[in-house]
């Protein structure tokens, strides 16, 4: 896993097409802005786990 310190207005790049920017940064809270191609499926890590759980029953 790669741990990465950003700023607000930074961003990293992943592979050719995927974007994920720090929108903004206050009191531990993290707004990130992410720009990928439509095929891409982007999910909150608690909606993840969430549908995880389902799978397993």
């Amino acid at each position: 896993m790669l741990v990465l310190g950003r700023k607000p207005g930074e961003y990293v790049i992943i592979g050719d097409s995927i974007k994920v920017k720090v929108v903004k940064s206050d009191a531990g809270d993290l707004r990130l802005a992410i720009e990928a191609p439509k095929d891409v499926k982007i999910t909150r890590g608690e909606v993840w786990e969430e549908q995880q759980k389902i799978a397993v029953k």
